[in-house]
């Protein structure tokens, strides 16, 4: 070993690219000094030296964009502080359009833009050539430009974030390969390498394209796969403008940057070719792959088409290198649930350079801080499954990915490679029954049904897509008869042991010190008082209890419970959601329909709103749970894996006469948000408590507190806000027409000011509007009088259309229906 090489650091950082050298740097300034960075070869070498340095501002969700912003405010002021020039300019960027539907896309995504405080024009082909001189405009329909977007040089910013690293206190090792990452009682507790063992108390896994191979020496699964990127660089261009903005047309899947007096065109192509399917070279480094001139031909002759001069201009450079991305385009970020203290910022998706700056930033304040200091979710590691790891999965996925950037992004749109993974046993039977399937979290779920004979097939569209009348006729059995949902992807954990009932109620804020067969609806909250979970907890006997929660939610949940179990405690959580499968069947006759297939009885006396118990269905013992998430009166039932099939069987055969209908998620959703039933992820999360959610009725404020632990996590920050106004408030709306159509991110505007923006939306078949949810802040207190006494408009793609608010649920807001 080196006499000078280090043997233990507080965090080691696993790669020297722009996200670990941001990591580092963001540590350093949280006061964090003992960080040793480790790069295998030279910083910069992997993906970062050959990123094309654009910086986007606007991104896919409300979490990534505030992200985005931080990171262009961090480089404006990087140069000053490190002495290091970065090349950046922020000359804006302007996105095309050449068709309404694409212009429609965009308009959506200034209105968002808008409620991040982004300065966002929407302009018309004229005025977008007056920003960008060389456009052929006579095709377009408009574009957005976003004036404070920008390019830099992404060796020169990396090279800035590394020199701020070590002038407080960093220290940068290259040349030095880890490998292996050692784990003890679950926790990583240091690294080796080529020149020896370095002991840390935190591992911090931005190794890049390596980043897969790297989370598998700690047993950790970091799904992603490196695709070949290509972009040419022109010759210099004399009469080329020097404030030229980034431009970009999806539709051609195009990007072009001002470079030096040269232009730089590169594409996002739908049809992509991964690369490094066995394995990275050892000496690959600064590396180029093979020209492919044949691949990239049609994407040049698009920028050619919208750049005339490009015609003219000579070919400087044809450049080909890899890139990582992940099976949902959007990276890995947090600490992973296999291993403690082993954190991960991976797979950026040719976004890094853009992220480094915001990703660095949370991932150094998630360590310090022990938790993360925003609503993640949208890139948290914990929503991959560890299948997603699988070689063929991720290469499949991959073809698609890299396209999807910059391919449309429609509403409920699916994604339509390494389909198939997970399948519910009964997914023959639905397909016989001319399902449409989705993919969550690797299920196969039917969406919507289609009817005989139709085909069973999206037609995407921003307007009512084609199934909308189908699932608006699920809608309707589920208010007026049966619908019949198969729900086994809902995630299960089995908890038992003589403390599970302190450890839930230690984690849940209701009071889950219930009877044998009584159900529980709750949430988990944090140290804060926000929301980590919502979900329903039965009681099966003294020692033992389910957990129900959504699918997207599978690995975070059990992480968070796991995390939260106190020491000594005697209680083990086991995921059983493979062993139990789950049929909903609501609306007002499935009782009757499910009365006439058992001989238990299932009266609102005999088995009320709350009851869960076993019961006899066709040959199969079940467990019967009287709860919805739509709404209505009906039954969840419970059923080992192998019986379903015969079950199924049994309810579809007597359910002609109970106007039995299948019914998939999106009516789900209609039904659900009808209600003003909550949605974790969307309508609630961890940056909102139950106060603002309306949520407080599932607060045991005054349960018995735990002897040895205390009262529920976060009940001292929800006891400093108990009989006080809440800042905002979760708010339901119905649009005033039915044509306008609402999904999530529309801005809410009271009384010409915004306020806040909706958090999802669908159309309420039932109530005959576009239904949405979402917070109303005020700048005092947000009052029921404040929120009630506005005048509300939501806006879609710029427009504005009037809306009504309720705090009330506006469809059965006793739950009269649910409890009959």
């Amino acid at each position: 070993m080196a006499s000078d090489f280090p043997t233990q650091a507080r965090v080691v950082v696993i790669g020297g690219g722009v996200i670990g050298c941001s990591v580092a740097y963001h540590l350093a300034k949280r006061g964090w000094k003992d960080v040793l960075l480790l790069e295998r070869k030279e910083l910069t070498c992997g993906t970062t030296w050959h990123a094309a340095g654009l910086i986007g501002q606007l991104r896919a969700t409300q979490a990534l964009t505030q992200l985005a912003v931080y990171t262009a405010g961090l480089y404006e002021g990087l140069e000053k502080e490190t002495g290091q020039a970065i090349g950046y300019k922020r000359n804006g960027s302007l996105s095309v359009a050449c068709d309404h539907e694409r212009f429609e896309e965009m308009k959506r995504g200034a209105s968002m833009a808008s409620n991040c405080g982004l300065e966002v024009q929407v302009l018309t082909p004229a005025q977008a050539k007056e920003k960008y001189p060389l456009l052929r405009t006579d095709d377009m329909v408009g574009a957005v430009f976003l004036p404070r977007d920008g390019a830099l040089n992404p060796i020169d910013v990396t090279r800035a974030l590394a020199i701020g690293a070590r002038q407080n206190g960093v220290r940068i090792v290259e040349q030095t390969k880890v490998t292996g990452v050692t784990v003890a009682n679950g926790r990583a507790v240091g690294v080796k390498t080529d020149k020896g063992e370095v002991r840390a108390e935190y591992v911090v896994n931005c190794a890049g394209l390596w980043g897969r191979e790297a989370g598998a020496m700690a047993g950790v699964a970091v799904p992603l796969h490196a695709s070949e990127h290509f972009y040419v660089v022109t010759e210099p261009m004399p009469e080329l403008p020097k404030n030229l903005p980034v431009l970009r047309e999806p539709g051609r899947c195009i990007y072009v940057k001002e470079d030096a007096g040269k232009l730089l065109v590169g594409c996002f192509e739908p049809v992509a070719k991964p690369w490094g399917m066995n394995g990275i070279p050892e000496d690959f480094a600064f590396g180029t792959l093979p020209d492919d001139i044949d691949h990239f031909q049609p994407h040049l002759e698009s920028a050619m088409h919208r750049i005339p001069a490009l015609e003219k201009a000579g070919l400087q450079t044809f450049f080909n290198g890899p890139e990582s991305f992940t099976p949902d385009d959007r990276y890995l970020l947090g600490e992973a649930p296999e291993v403690k203290n082993f954190f991960v910022a991976a797979g950026f998706n040719s976004i890094g350079i853009q992220s480094a700056g915001g990703a660095g930033k949370v991932l150094a304040d998630w360590i310090v801080d022990g938790r993360a200091p925003m609503d993640l979710w949208d890139v948290d590691i914990r929503r991959m499954l560890p299948f997603q790891v699988n070689r063929k999965y991720l290469h499949d996925r991959t073809i698609e990915g890299l396209g999807l950037l910059y391919a449309m992004h429609w509403p409920f749109r699916q994604v339509e490679s390494a389909r198939g993974a997970r399948k519910s046993a009964l997914h023959d039977r639905l397909a016989a029954a001319n399902a449409c399937f989705g993919e969550t979290a690797g299920w196969e779920r039917a969406n919507w049904f289609a009817p005989r004979g139709a085909k069973a097939e999206y037609e995407y569209s921003y307007g009512r897509q084609n199934w909308f009348p189908h699932s608006a006729a699920e809608h309707r059995a589920c208010r007026e008869a049966t619908a019949l949902f198969d729900q086994s992807s809902f995630a299960k954990y089995l908890v038992q042991g003589k403390d599970a009932e302190r450890v839930l109620n230690h984690v849940s804020c209701n009071d889950v010190a219930v009877p044998a067969g009584r159900v529980v609806y709750t949430q988990w909250l944090n140290k804060q008082g926000g929301i980590e979970a919502d979900l329903t907890v039965t009681r099966l006997d003294e020692q033992r209890f389910m957990v129900v929660t959504s699918a997207a939610s599978q690995r975070r949940d059990l992480d968070w419970l796991e995390r939260n179990m106190p020491d000594g405690a005697h209680c083990v959580a086991t995921d059983v959601t493979s062993a139990w499968a789950t049929l909903g069947v609501m609306g007002p006759k499935s009782r009757e329909l499910l009365q006439s297939l058992t001989p238990d009885d299932l009266s609102n006396a005999g088995f009320p709103f709350g009851t869960s118990r076993e019961i006899d269905l066709g040959y199969a013992r079940v467990r019967a749970t009287r709860i919805t998430y739509v709404g209505e009166l009906g039954f969840e039932l419970y059923v080992p894996t192998e019986f379903v099939q015969g079950v199924y069987d049994a309810i579809v055969a007597a359910g002609g006469k109970f106007g039995l209908r299948h019914a998939g998620y999106h009516a789900m959703n209609s039904l659900r948000i009808e209600k003003a039933y909550r949605h974790w992820g969307h309508d609630i999360g961890p940056d909102d408590d139950p106060i603002q959610a309306g949520l407080g009725f599932c607060v045991a404020w005054d349960k018995p507190q735990d002897r040895q632990w205390g009262g529920f996590i976060g009940r001292e920050a929800l006891l400093g806000k108990r009989g006080k106004q809440p800042a905002k408030r979760l708010v339901q709306f119905a649009m005033e027409s039915d044509k306008p159509l609402l999904y999530h991110n529309e801005p809410i505007w009271r009384d010409g000011k915004r306020v806040g923006y909706l958090s999802s939306g669908m159309f309420g078949h039932t109530i005959g509007r576009a239904i949405g949810l979402g917070y109303v802040k005020a700048e005092g207190e947000c009052t029921a009088d404040f929120v009630l006494a506005g005048k509300y408009e939501i806006e879609i793609a710029r427009d504005r259309f009037p809306a009504k608010a309720s705090l009330k649920p506006m469809y059965d807001p006793t739950s009269a229906r649910i409890k009959a």
